[in-house]
């Protein structure tokens, strides 16, 4: 999976030539934000978690960290992070190039309410040297069936 399954989900939506590959690495919000010359808070980083057996994926804006307590508010169980290899054989992705595109069958996304604070966000495409840039009102016609979720601390 990865880059290619996420690229290919997105040409196929009609995002293809939004799609940016850097020589360097993105694989952090810190690199991202230096690669593509933007603040960190606009780097809407992708995080893994099971839940229920099952692995899900929270979009937040990169300045921001899960808050435990909204967390299990919201989930009603604590947050489980996904290891490098869980999120390989059940989401597709490696850490540092962790998106909502091109995922699995059956991986739940969630978006989180601190990406609606701007005009766009960068998330990764599938690999640990892209990115690309997407209004939320793009980001919510590429994931038609994620459910917006508040559990960032800012």
């Amino acid at each position: 999976m990865s880059f290619e399954s996420a690229k290919e989900y997105l040409c196929k939506r009609g995002f293809g030539n939004k799609i940016i590959t850097f020589e360097v690495s993105t694989a952090t919000v810190e690199l991202a934000a230096k690669a593509l010359g933007t603040s960190e808070c606009r780097i809407a980083k992708t995080l893994a978690f099971m839940l229920d057996g099952a692995p899900i994926l929270i979009v937040m804006a990169g300045d921001t960290r899960v808050d435990n307590k909204k967390y299990k508010q919201t989930f009603h169980e604590k947050a489980h992070m996904l290891s490098f290899d869980s999120s390989v054989e059940l989401v597709g992705h490696a850490p540092g190039g962790v998106c909502p595109f091109g995922v699995k069958e059956g991986v739940k996304v969630f978006l989180d309410e601190s990406l609606k604070r701007f005009e766009t966000v960068y998330p990764a495409v599938g690999s640990s040297n892209s990115a690309i840039e997407l209004t939320i009102k793009e980001l919510e016609e590429l994931l038609p069936d994620a459910t917006w979720i508040d559990v960032a601390k800012l």
